[in-house]
């Protein structure tokens, strides 16, 4: 159970619909820019806040989003350009501490906001032949689920929200 409030968790399963994709796109799409708004006047000492105790910090958690959101625009390429092919997995919390989640979070909110200008087109187009690019998949090696680009648009439309909402629960949950 989350500690935050109305924090929904991902429904892999729920039915797809091209509405439904349009918007998690769209989502996507304004990811950046409300993580920005999110991020607007924070200091130093708020970056080191975490949500609860224990969690990434909202700096990792900034880091952490770059990562991931770079290997899901791979991931839909991949998924885009070729025939069933496993995801290549990576260990988020190791990631989370190496060096350059130390360097200052607006070299990886600027990685978002190129990347997401460019994964939402690349999505867009794709689903001008939604019917065929929802029958390719691919394969998560660790967890052994079939997914295809619906689900990975859901899924990463989530991400953002998910942590963003961690986000601004560290700061709202710490403020004086």
């Amino acid at each position: 159970m989350s500690l935050i409030p109305n924090l929904p968790k991902f429904e892999c399963d729920a039915p797809i619909s091209i509405g439904g994709l349009l918007e998690d796109v769209m989502s996507i799409e304004q990811f950046p820019n409300e993580l920005a708004k999110t991020l607007q006047g924070i200091n130093g000492d708020q970056l080191n806040l975490s949500y609860r105790q224990g969690a990434w910090t909202i700096k990792q958690i900034v880091h952490h989003l770059a990562d991931s959101h770079m290997n899901a625009y791979i991931r839909c390429k991949h998924i885009i350009t070729q025939d069933q092919e496993q995801i290549q997995p990576y260990d988020e919390n190791a990631w989370a501490n190496t060096a350059d989640s130390n360097f200052h979070h607006e070299a990886s909110y600027l990685i978002l906001l190129g990347l997401h200008q460019k994964w939402s087109l690349l999505l867009l187009e794709s689903l001008k032949d939604f019917e065929r690019q929802l029958a390719k998949t691919i394969v998560h090696p660790e967890t052994h689920k079939t997914l295809n680009l619906g689900n990975l648009i859901r899924l990463y439309a989530w991400h953002g929200s998910h942590h963003l909402a961690q986000i601004k629960f560290a700061l709202e949950s710490n403020q004086q």
